[in-house]
């Protein structure tokens, strides 16, 4: 995390230097050491992924909803990611729209296991 912490870092006092000289150099600094941060934080998720694996492998999970799960976590990821580099950039309305489209996705991806939980409700209840 430190050294994280410390490319993050760099990498926003470089832009700020950048900025005086040349705004649009700028941009594409930060979106160079953003696609730094994306591939570490990539790595971090295998290990996710290991651990939903592991928990799947220890309960009688349904291996769709460990599926479903990554999606809507790389949907997040992936969206908040945009979304930040169009707010640096100054666009914050196309980040707006990208938020919300991320919202959508989620809550499309989610649609089985929210009515695999309905039916599951359903059946205790006896209807």
């Amino acid at each position: 995390m430190v050294r994280i912490a410390m490319i993050g870092i760099a990498g926003v006092l470089l832009a700020l230097q950048l900025k005086a000289l040349k705004p649009e150099y700028s941009v594409y600094l930060c979106i160079g050491v953003s696609l730094i941060l994306f591939g570490f934080a990539a790595d971090r998720l295998k290990v996710i992924l290991e651990g939903l694996e592991a928990v799947r492998n220890c309960l009688p999970l349904h291996v769709g909803y460990i599926q479903t799960l990554m999606k809507i976590i790389g949907v997040t990821y992936i969206a908040e990611f945009a979304s930040d580099l169009c707010k640096d950039a100054g666009y914050q309305t196309i980040a707006g729209q990208i938020q919300i489209f991320g919202k959508l996705s989620v809550l499309t991806i989610s649609i089985p296991i929210l009515t695999a939980l309905l039916d599951t409700i359903r059946t205790f209840l006896g209807g």
